[in-house]
């Protein structure tokens, strides 16, 4: 069995409303890269890559909206506004290894009639539990609703995911607004759930002090843990000292030299194991099980999936066995899916894993050219802008803050 012949296709699905973070804003729609990769018998494997796949020309060119009209002396200024340490983690090859291997996977599973979690060691679990990832957003742009900027619509939201998706863990996704603002946010969403767990995540962008202080105001509550709430192993390790909240993080342990350096001198108390970032799944059930040995908590992070990626996620979930956490995904944020059967479907806060052959899950080709054409009509994003701010980007640590007052609209580009 051998490859003969690799397909990518670029789409762009809508969310429910476009969704702020630290670092800018997805503007309305996930842009995502589907991999078909064929085998000389006739199988088709499928791989998932956020963003366009851009070419190292096109990459340049995406540039100009971001350097032109500017100083070419203000070098720091130009540092953080190309290669933001949080923002840049979403542009590298080592997402495309992961892609590839996903679509191996497949193939594999197809060829030999299994699930790709028994090709991993066989599944411990057959449902992963999910988290309510809250976000911060700015209206949907075609019907105006959706918005998520004041603590009331903060916990109208949750009460919403909660009820229509089962959740019991609630991620607050956030580092956009002050640092006092979210703090109130948080404590809300914690008072109408008292049984239910919590987490916080600003994306790195708290200085350690502030990110001391953050930390122990939030001691009391039924926290999972505080996530990244600054950058840097020193940072958290810093931070790990003077709070009593377990640290995680997807963004300064995301392989395995630093994962040794995390245990050499422990900074971080969970990591979040994202079948991108790591470079596909098996190296993630490989770091789950050095975690399993110094007994550091693992969960599943989530970059931005669509069905391909998030079946990658499920498979993970279903293999290790020290996954002491919900899983985090942006998916219940989105509109549809590209896969047949649409959108997998929540249970109780969980998702069943697959267990069809391979990844379990098989391309909506009406729907990929219907996003494919949309991604045409409406070309990429600038995930580090944020279309309510223009000009503006975040410092690490930050202190450019949005005004949680303001309620302006902004225009965003969209379908029809």
């Amino acid at each position: 069995m051998k490859i003969v012949d690799i397909r990518p296709t670029t789409v762009t699905v809508p969310l429910i409303a476009p969704l702020r973070h630290a670092n800018g804003c997805h503007w309305g729609r996930f842009v995502r890269t589907i991999v078909e990769v064929e085998t000389d018998n006739g199988i088709i494997g499928l791989g998932e890559m956020g963003g366009g796949g851009e070419s190292a020309e096109a990459t340049f060119r995406a540039m100009k909206q971001y350097l032109v009209g500017r100083d070419p002396a203000r070098l720091e200024e130009m540092r953080f506004l190309l290669c933001n340490p949080t923002g840049s983690l979403y542009n590298n090859r080592t997402q495309v290894l992961a892609a590839l291997e996903f679509a191996c996977l497949d193939i594999l599973g197809q060829a030999w009639g299994v699930p790709v979690c028994d090709i991993l060691g066989g599944r411990l679990r057959n449902r992963v539990p999910f988290a309510s990832y809250l976000f911060f957003r700015y209206p949907n742009p075609k019907t105006g609703d959706g918005e998520v900027r004041t603590i009331d619509q903060a916990v109208a939201c949750a009460k919403e995911l909660a009820a229509t998706h089962g959740f019991t863990t609630h991620k607050v996704k956030s580092g956009g607004f002050h640092p006092d603002y979210e703090l109130e946010v948080y404590k809300a969403i914690a008072a109408e759930f008292p049984q239910h767990k919590l987490r916080y995540d600003p994306n790195a962008v708290m200085s350690v002090e502030q990110a001391i202080r953050f930390g122990q105001a939030i001691e009391g509550l039924n926290n999972d843990y505080l996530e990244d709430p600054t950058y840097g192993l020193h940072g958290m390790r810093r931070t790990r000292q003077m709070i009593r909240v377990p640290l995680a993080t997807n963004t300064v342990v995301v392989g395995f030299e630093q994962l040794a350096a995390n245990i050499l001198d422990t900074a971080v108390d969970v990591i979040l194991l994202d079948t991108t970032f790591w470079g596909g799944i098996r190296a993630c059930v490989k770091a789950a099980g050095v975690c399993e040995t110094f007994q550091i908590g693992v969960a599943v992070h989530s970059s931005g999936e669509l069905g391909i990626q998030l079946a990658t996620m499920l498979h993970l979930g279903a293999v290790i066995p020290n996954l002491s956490f919900a899983a985090d995904a942006h998916y219940h944020h989105l509109a549809d899916d590209i896969i047949e059967g649409g959108l997998m479907k929540y249970e109780g806060g969980s998702i069943a894993v697959p267990t069809a052959p391979g990844l379990g899950i098989k391309l909506n080709r009406d729907k990929v050219r219907e996003y494919a054409e949309l991604y045409k009509k409406l070309g990429p994003y600038p995930y580090d802008m944020d279309p309510g701010r223009p000009g503006w980007f975040p410092l690490i640590p930050n202190d450019r803050w949005a005004d949680h007052t303001d309620a302006t609209i902004p225009a965003i580009p969209f379908a029809d």
